[in-house]
């Protein structure tokens, strides 16, 4: 009888750990854990009705303002009890945001070209959001939902931002993205400063006010604390800041989505705080990360305290970017279950790879993160790469610094590079954990290996310019 107890007692308990992968827990998690996490996510399925924005007044003649029309399908389209919005063949001008309604899916057809204004008052009234992982009043993000179920960006047309050297990017601040001196930025107004102080002592988000004279950039596509959303087949040019930006959201499918920009912080998908993600067969050719994965930054990502998680990244191509999937840097909330597979990245203007950044006053664990079959040509720095001492622009006093464990990478083969691993962790009590490499293949590497602070790193068949490393 007791052996029956605790034979049904050690089932119970070794099924509430499998079951649930989104929580800490003592399960190993491996490859087949990608499988688990697959079967969690359904893109959403939208009723066989069409809404065209024709039929509500838009004129595809660059000159009319197409917005109210835009907005007047999808009200429709959302009371009618969901369905497509299209947006035809031809150009479009949008002065504003399109903000999106639950049950709609924002059809933008072949050969249709959506133009969005770049005057910032059009992105008026101000509405909740996050900007560099901390809550704020500011700016709409061109294409916005808020608490939102079942949306979509579809089709195989353009969404163009117009961002440009001459308006949203001088906001910056760099002379190389058109700031002149004297113009305003975020920098020289206090906008971000102030922010990373609200930030520090938790100032309430409503009175976090920003907007009109503070110079922070929206984003582009930005679902916040949505469920079950699909980003499909468009190409999208030209943010004013990231490009497709999930807060809080769960159950998301970003799949055959082109990005092209080079301005400055043009993330191209930066998945925040949001758990069970796939990124499929996805071009990134950006100004900075090209997948950055992230939970919040310092006392925001803390408090709400909700991790990156169950992310998987399969067949994406990776040209220009300061990286090719990152984790970080405002990762305060944690990082887990991460899985990438079948990439390609290649071009003398990616500086690496893989890569994890971070710092002492972020705080949070990274951990669980698997990549495979990743084909590598050229990248300026390396392939993969491990920073615990990524620049602050906080409070440097703070000291919450992050654990990182559990990494595991095989059949990484890469051509060029001016390191091959590069890893610094924080010091010998906070080092860099359990790293495993596996049947890689560096080549072409200028410098080697650059390790510091790294514990249990396992080393199986890897070559750096064909020498066994061990």
């Amino acid at each position: 009888m007791k052996k029956t107890i605790w034979a049904l007692l050690a089932l119970f308990i070794f099924a509430g750990c499998k079951k649930n992968i989104n929580e800490t827990t003592t399960v190993e998690i491996t490859w087949d854990t990608m499988t688990e996490i697959l079967d969690q996510i359904k893109a959403p399925v939208f009723p066989d009705k069409t809404f065209l924005i024709t039929d509500h007044g838009a004129v595809a003649d660059s000159t009319v303002d197409c917005l109210p029309a835009i907005m007047n399908a999808i009200t429709q389209c959302n009371e009618s009890g969901g369905g497509k919005v299209v947006i035809p063949e031809g150009t479009w001008l949008v002065n504003g945001p399109i903000h999106l309604k639950s049950n709609v899916n924002l059809f933008i057809s072949e050969n249709a070209t959506v133009k969005f204004s770049t005057d910032p008052t059009d992105y008026l009234p101000l509405v909740f959001t996050r900007w560099e992982g901390m809550e704020l009043m500011n700016y709409s993000p061109l294409i916005y939902a808020f608490e939102q179920e079942n949306i979509a960006i579809t089709g195989t047309g353009t969404l163009n931002g117009m961002a440009s050297n001459e308006n949203w990017w001088p906001w910056c601040g760099k002379d190389s993205y058109g700031h002149q001196t004297g113009q305003p930025s975020q920098a020289d107004e206090g906008s971000r400063p102030r922010l990373l102080k609200y930030n520090e002592l938790e100032t309430p988000v409503a009175e976090r006010v920003f907007g009109e004279g503070s110079f922070l950039r929206p984003n582009f596509i930005q679902p916040y604390k949505c469920k079950n959303v699909l980003i499909e087949g468009v190409t999208i040019r030209n943010s004013p800041m990231l490009f497709i930006h999930p807060v809080l959201c769960e159950n998301v499918t970003i799949e055959a989505v082109r990005v092209i920009s080079h301005g400055p912080n043009s993330d191209g998908c930066d998945p925040e705080a949001s758990k069970n993600v796939l990124i499929k067969d996805c071009y990134f050719d950006t100004g900075d990360d090209c997948i950055a994965l992230k939970s919040g930054r310092n006392q925001d990502g803390r408090r709400i305290g909700r991790p990156v998680e169950n992310i998987v990244i399969q067949n994406c191509i990776m040209k220009d970017g300061h990286g090719g999937v990152v984790i970080g840097s405002e990762v305060s909330g944690g990082a887990r279950n991460i899985f990438a597979e079948n990439c390609q990245m290649d071009s003398p203007n990616l500086d690496r790879a893989l890569r994890i950044k971070t710092n002492k006053t972020r705080g949070g664990t990274i951990e669980n993160l698997f990549f495979r079959n990743i084909a590598v040509g050229e990248v300026k720095e390396a392939v993969f790469k491990v920073n615990m001492h990524y620049p602050i622009y906080s409070n440097p006093d703070q000291d919450f610094i992050p654990v990182i464990k559990n990494i595991f990478i095989e059949d990484v083969n890469s051509s060029k590079s001016k390191y091959a691993i590069l890893i610094n962790g924080y010091d010998d009590e906070h080092p860099v954990t359990k790293v495993h490499l596996k049947n890689c293949h560096f080549d072409g590497v200028q410098q080697g290996n650059s390790i510091q602070f790294c514990t249990e790193l396992n080393l199986e068949e890897v070559y750096v310019n064909g020498d066994l490393q061990d």
